[in-house]
């Protein structure tokens, strides 16, 4: 499925992963599932660090996998194959989770670190939107600093029933606890603005 060009320059990266990753892969049926098993194969032949396993998660559906290391599950999960602009989250969230450190502004890693509840993110994206792969690793890093925090890519493509079902009329659409959260494009320090917002606001509702 890769390019040999494409496989030598993922070996060379891999090679400064540190720790131990492990896509676990939904042990369900789906259309797309040989097809991201394949995928899966493919980068995980590239280093002794990346392996794959069988969810023990069988409500997931089949064709999607989540990533973990040898802390526990990073809470990233992929839902559809994450190529065309996705495949640069999906080979980042893998770097990253393998030990490569998260380069992002010391002060926005505070906030990040300083988040207590539980936030679970999800974003809808489309492989051809040249705006979602920001979102999309913006919330990945955020799982990979505080364990607080998980984030689903979703790729509407693959599930067209829940673009139906919230009307989704563009992407990135990010969903927060099941609820609208944003729409269109966003870099990580507005995501933590908005974020902000949104948990003093709920915590002033709880008072």
């Amino acid at each position: 499925m890769l390019e040999q060009s494409i496989k030598d320059a993922l070996t060379e990266y891999f090679k400064k992963m540190t720790t131990q990753v492990v896509y676990k892969l939904s042990p369900a049926e789906h259309e797309k599932k040989n097809e991201l098993k394949s995928m899966l194969e493919d980068i995980a032949s590239l280093s002794s660090n990346i392996s794959i396993e069988e969810s023990a998660d069988k409500a997931a559906n089949g064709a999607s996998f989540s990533i973990s290391n040898s802390s526990g599950e990073t809470g990233i999960t992929f839902s559809g194959v994450p190529g065309g602009h996705e495949f640069n989250s999906l080979i980042l969230a893998t770097l990253q989770a393998g030990g490569n450190p998260v380069k992002i502004d010391s002060g926005i890693r505070r906030l990040i670190e300083s988040i207590s509840e539980k936030l679970s993110f999800q974003t809808i994206v489309s492989l051809s939107c040249h705006n979602c792969p920001e979102v999309v690793q913006a919330l990945n890093e955020m799982s990979i600093i505080n364990p607080n925090i998980s984030h689903e890519m979703v790729d509407g493509g693959v599930f067209p029933e829940i673009v139906s079902e919230r009307n989704i009329m563009g992407v990135p659409a990010v969903y927060l606890n099941g609820k609208e959260f944003s729409n269109g494009q966003i870099d990580l320090a507005a995501i933590v603005d908005k974020l902000m917002d949104y948990t003093h606001a709920d915590e002033a509702a709880q008072q």
